[in-house]
């Protein structure tokens, strides 16, 4: 299946957004919602007035507004009058207890808006952190994030680079989000500090725009082949280290910290700990810039994400100056990707 060229939004409310404006029609809310399908990339598609589109989802690209029993059939009702099944054994909690789940048809991720969640507790019989009963019939429900222990550690990056092995994250250039808008952010000549960098492209690529970079992976093979490429580059330099176990020396000493790739492949239990090794890392008044994945991945790396959810990591310690998708990526990141450009409060 081809991927469109043409986008269109679905915001936290669960509304179609065209052009910045939410849409009342129904007809063409209700298309765009039942068309839903996921790309094998992880790209979200569906039409809208007959057009094929990629829809950038603030969220989950379904909210659901109401929740439904009948028959015993589970339903959720979104916005447009849509309604799709589900079953229960599909729903799992996220850390700000919000229940997510997968309609029966397409498999189409949704989450409980705060209203319907509150309906669906009063639909239960018992209710914990671990299960919900319903009909006598226990559910156990698990946490979104599964972690996956193996990757915290240094042998399991280190043996996706052995060999003539191309990490699918290894673009063997930088970041296009990047290389079009270092130039048009005008950066004064600052400290920047690049985590999990893996061979150094992006690091490179400030490096030569007249930054002072320090690009860290825990992996040597990843950083003894940026080396080959990069390490003639002055102002460059190469240090091999857990992100979790940085050099105090490292505290305050950055005015910009750039994330690519990054986020997505740390446990996302730990992505919390990540945004504060971010606020110690960085200056007072310094800045967080990353392209980020939004897309459903729950099992990684690289683990999928939300603007909601990003919204929500970011909110306590970081003002957004610029905050947008990225509509100009390679073809299979095309419509996962956000650009954020963000200073420390």
């Amino acid at each position: 299946m081809a991927i469109p060229t043409q986008f269109i939004q679905i915001d936290e409310e669960g509304y179609v957004v065209s052009r910045e404006a939410k849409i009342k029609d129904a007809v063409l809310g209700e298309e765009l919602l039942e068309n839903l399908k996921l790309h094998q990339s992880g790209t979200l598609l569906s039409t809208y007035g007959g057009t094929p589109v990629i829809v950038e989802a603030f969220d989950e690209p379904l909210i659901a507004q109401q929740i439904l029993l009948e028959n015993g059939q589970w339903t959720i009702l979104c916005h447009y009058g849509v309604e799709f099944n589900f079953e229960l054994s599909t729903l799992s909690l996220d850390e700000w207890d919000r229940f997510h789940g997968y309609t029966v048809k397409d498999k189409v991720p949704f989450v409980m808006s705060r209203k319907a969640q509150a309906g669906f507790f009063n639909m239960l019989e018992e209710f914990d952190d671990e299960a919900i009963t319903v009909d006598g019939k226990t559910y156990e429900i698990p946490t979104y994030w599964p972690d996956k222990i193996e990757i915290e550690k240094e042998d399991f990056w280190t043996k996706s680079y052995q060999g003539n092995n191309n990490p699918g994250w290894n673009l063997g250039e930088p970041a296009e989000a990047l290389k079009d808008m270092i130039p048009r952010l005008k950066l004064s000549r600052s400290r920047i500090l690049v985590l999990g960098c893996g061979e150094g492209h992006d690091a490179a690529l400030f490096a030569q725009s007249g930054h002072v970079v320090t690009a860290v992976d825990i992996s040597p093979l990843a950083l003894e082949r940026a080396k080959k490429l990069y390490g003639h580059i002055t102002d460059l330099h190469f240090v091999e280290a857990d992100l979790f176990n940085l050099p105090r020396t490292f505290e305050k000493s950055f005015d910009i910290i750039f994330e690519h790739t990054c986020y997505c492949a740390i446990n996302p239990s730990l992505r919390q700990d990540l945004v504060k090794i971010w606020n110690k890392m960085l200056v007072d008044g310094g800045f967080l810039m990353g392209v980020f994945f939004t897309f459903e991945k729950r099992q990684g790396p690289p683990f999928g994400g939300s603007e909601w959810e990003l919204r929500q990591r970011l909110k306590n310690n970081y003002h957004p100056i610029f905050w947008g998708r990225w509509g100009s990526s390679i073809p299979n990141r095309q419509g996962k990707e956000l650009f954020i450009y963000s200073k420390k409060t």
